[in-house]
This record gives structure tokens, sequence and C-alpha cells, in this order.
């Protein structure tokens, strides 16, 4: 969310209110000396009055709470409702990588563009490559949660599985850099994958707590071996490899409840690192009774609550182009203001006459001879030459965005890009995947096909469990790849 108040104001408490599982559960933190207290923790049960009536019971009014100077209210968006995607592209200047991530999200969205809803964050530069996390949504669901909220006016709107990072890190004592945090409600849990310390990507598993508690002798090996399979399918689908798989820290937060254990166990079972990570109650300033069990109840309003204080320029802002804290009298620009435009209308009417009545005075013998003296000065040749140079320069220098889109329109739907690798003097190289031998022909053929593409060439391998081709595909690129003789 773009707003320059969010960045320069210095909080002194946040509020941040989550749904989970049916229920809405809010806290308030208040920073003190680099320290941060737990003022209050409430939850409410959803029967349909939702987010308004807890409102009230947190004591939050009508007017914005930022109001008050010191005071602001987040809220974290459930992430069953968004799908991410990672992606590798060319390092390139932020314009143009905005519309390389929007073109190969394209690829990827199962509804039409104008439908859903973009978020990216890019990653670090490896190989002249940038991973990118991407986050998507559709938009009436994301409208739909907006309404719910607004009667609140938070000051952000942030996905909850961001806040189970941020409270892993800063309450959990998660110090790596690389890992799977898992957070266990009592229908889903959230697997969430941590690379350079941030949220890369994240799936919501169907089942949950209840699922080992309500399981029988003979039903908790059933459920186990259903978790582990589940979990191995969501470190496939994260891209690991097998060895990748067993060396992957997996951190489930708990507060040392005995079915937290069950569901290490099924993970250890299933040859994966997990460990139990517990609060550290000393990172916060908390009552007598608000001990390592309430922690955990309210994780994930406290991560959202932290995030609250940051400056929020890394954030994944999926409800940029939906929603605006900022009030009504604060949007309206003073151009809007009535009197204001009359005033703008009268000097612009005047400034017309001024200039209209100097160029019908000024004769044309005057106005020919100061175009002509302005030439004089100038060589013409040397204003030649450099247009020349300039149009040389365009023609050497290629297109990405055509290159990449080239490459997206070559291939249907049953091809997915993983990146994408390009310098001058060497051949582009594409990486992907394809249902099926037929499928990985045609896109060879479609991309041969293309004015400037020469000499395609795909090597391609089966994965023995999905039965998905991964390929390797790499091309000329019209001058730009051959190297030069000196």
């Amino acid at each position: 969310m773009s707003d320059s108040k969010t960045n320069s104001q210095t909080w002194r408490s946040v509020v941040a209110i989550a749904k989970e599982n049916g229920i809405l559960r809010g806290v308030e933190l208040q920073r003190q000396n680099g320290s941060f207290e737990i003022l209050w923790a409430k939850s409410h049960e959803d029967a349909g009055d939702g987010w308004a009536a807890f409102s009230r019971e947190c004591g939050l009014t009508a007017e914005p709470a930022e109001a008050a100077t010191d005071r602001t209210v987040v809220v974290g968006f459930g992430s069953a409702g968004t799908v991410f995607h990672r992606a590798s592209v060319p390092a390139v200047e932020d314009d143009e990588m905005e519309s390389i991530v929007r073109l190969q999200a394209e690829t990827r969205l199962p509804l039409p563009a104008e439908q859903m809803e973009l978020a990216w964050r890019a990653g670090q530069v490896r190989n002249g490559q940038v991973g990118v996390t991407m986050a998507v949504a559709r938009r009436e669901h994301l409208r739909a949660f907006v309404d719910n909220v607004r009667g609140i006016q938070p000051r952000k709107i942030l996905l909850d599985c961001e806040g189970i990072v941020k409270v892993w890190k800063a309450v959990f004592s998660g110090v790596e850099k690389n890992a799977l945090v898992l957070s266990a409600g009592r229908h889903n849990i959230q697997v969430c994958l941590v690379e350079d310390g941030r949220l890369s990507n994240a799936v919501v598993l169907d089942m949950g707590m209840e699922d080992f508690f309500a399981a029988g002798s003979d039903e908790q090996t059933e459920t186990s071996e259903r978790f582990a399979q589940d979990m191995i399918s969501v470190l496939d689908l994260f891209g690991f490899t097998e060895t990748e798989q067993a060396e992957i820290p997996v951190f489930v937060l708990s507060d040392n409840d005995s079915l937290h254990v069950s569901i290490v166990s099924s993970l250890r079972l299933a040859g994966l690192n997990a460990r139990l990570t517990a609060p550290d109650v000393g990172k916060l300033a908390v009552q007598s009774e608000f001990g390592v069990e309430r922690i955990y109840e309210y994780r994930i309003p406290i991560g959202l609550a932290l995030m609250g204080f940051d400056a929020g320029d890394d954030e994944l802002k999926l409800f940029e182009r939906l929603y605006s804290p900022t009030r009504d009298e604060d949007k309206k620009h003073w151009l809007y203001s009535r009197k204001a435009t009359c005033a703008i209308a009268a000097v612009m009417l005047v400034l017309l006459t001024i200039v209209s009545y100097a160029v019908d005075v000024a004769s044309p013998k005057a106005i020919q001879e100061r175009l002509k003296a302005t030439v004089s000065d100038v060589d013409m040749d040397m204003l030649v030459k450099r247009q020349q140079l300039i149009k040389t320069i365009a023609r050497e220098r290629p297109d990405l965005l055509d290159l990449l889109k080239l490459v997206n329109e070559s291939g249907d739907r049953g091809i997915t890009l993983n990146s994408l690798y390009f310098k001058k003097g060497q051949v582009v190289t594409v990486t992907g995947q394809a249902s099926g031998n037929d499928q990985l022909s045609k896109f060879e053929k479609s991309l041969q096909d293309n004015k400037g593409v020469e000499k395609v060439n795909c090597t391609a391998n089966t994965d023995s469990k999905t039965k998905k081709i991964t390929f390797t595909a790499t091309f000329h690129y019209k001058t730009f790849t051959k190297k030069k003789p000196r």
C-alpha cells in the first residue's frame, strides 16, 4: 500500500485483527524503548456480525485509529484465498521487471488477468536472474474482504502468512534464512516457505489439529501418513529435490501441546528435518497470565502487529489498488476544490490571451529571422550524426519484453516457463515444464517459426514420479546472441 504517512509515521501502538477458522482474534502491541508489550488480547467467534462488532468490542470507533496520532490498525487476509508462484526473470530496471512479471503471471493465472490481483516481490540477483515471489488472488474476493473491514478503516491489509513468518522470526526465535514454517489451526495447516529470511511461497493444507485429535489409534496412522504425503507434495511443488527435502529445516510453531508432537513425529517418519519451536515469552512484555499458550493462540495477530510497526516497503501489497486507508477529506486534493479550479481557469484564460496576442503581433519576417539565427548557432552536421548514433544504439539494444512475449506466445497452456537467461553473445536459454512430448514439439516448432529465432534446440527429461517433462531450450535471437568477430 503506497501511503507516505505509513512510511513516515512512528506508531506507539498497533492493533491487529485476524480471522482463523471462524474466530476473530485481536491484540494491541505497544512499543516502548525498543521493546514490545501486549496491552490486551481478545477473541470473538464470528456468528455473522463479524468485523464491525468485534472492532467495537476492541474499543475501535468509527473514526480511524490513527486519529489518535500514535495508534494504528492493521488486519490480516487469509492465505487460503491467495495463490503463490515463483519465477526467475532477467535482472532489469524496475519498470521493465513489472511488465515481465505480469507477462509471466498471465501464463499461470487460472482466470483472465482483469479478474485477478497480483502483488510481487523481487529477491536477490544470481547469475543475471532475479527470483520473484508472486501472490495472486481473485479480485472479487479481495473486494468482498475490503467491504467487511472498511468500517474499522485499517491502515494496512496484510497477508496473514507474512504475519506468521514475522512472528516466527521475532517471537519464536527463527534465525534460519531458509526454512519451512508450519502454523497449525483447528481445521488447516499453513505451510510457509522462507527464503533469504522472507516469505517466498505458501500453501494451506486442508487438515488441522482436530484431525490429529479426533483420530484413534488406527486412524492416527492414516492421518499421519496422509499429512506426511501432503507435505512431500508441497515440497515437490516448491521445487525441492529429494535430497533438499531431507535437509531443509521444518519448524512447527507450538505451545508444547502433545498434538504438535504428533505432527513433528509424522514429518520425521517421512524423512523430514522437523522440530518444534515454542514462543520465547521474554521477547514480549506480557502480563503474568499471558504465557506460552496465549502467545501461540494469538501468534498471527501478534505477527501482523509487529509488521504494522515496519515502514512497509517490503510487503506483498495485494490490496494496493483496491483499498486506500486515507479518509475522504485527506483524499480530496486541492485541485478538486471548485474555487481553486475556477481560479486556475481564470489564470489560464489570461495567459492564453497574452500568448495569442504575442503571436499575432509578431511579424512572419521576425519569426523567420529568429529561426534562421537559431539554426546557424548549431552545427547541423553534428545534430544529424548524433541522431544517427542514437538510432544505431537503439538497433543494437535488445527488447527483453519483446523476447519474453515471443517465448510466452510460443507455448500453450500446457507449457510452464520457469526461467529465461539472456546475455549478448550467448544463446538464449529457456527452462520450463511440459505435460507431454507433443506439447514440447509444438512449442519447439512454434518458437522456430518466429522471425529472428534460429537454431532452436530442446533437451528434455521426464520425472519418474509426476511424469512431467522438464526441458531446456536454447536458440539464437536476431543478431544479439551471435559472437561478432574481433
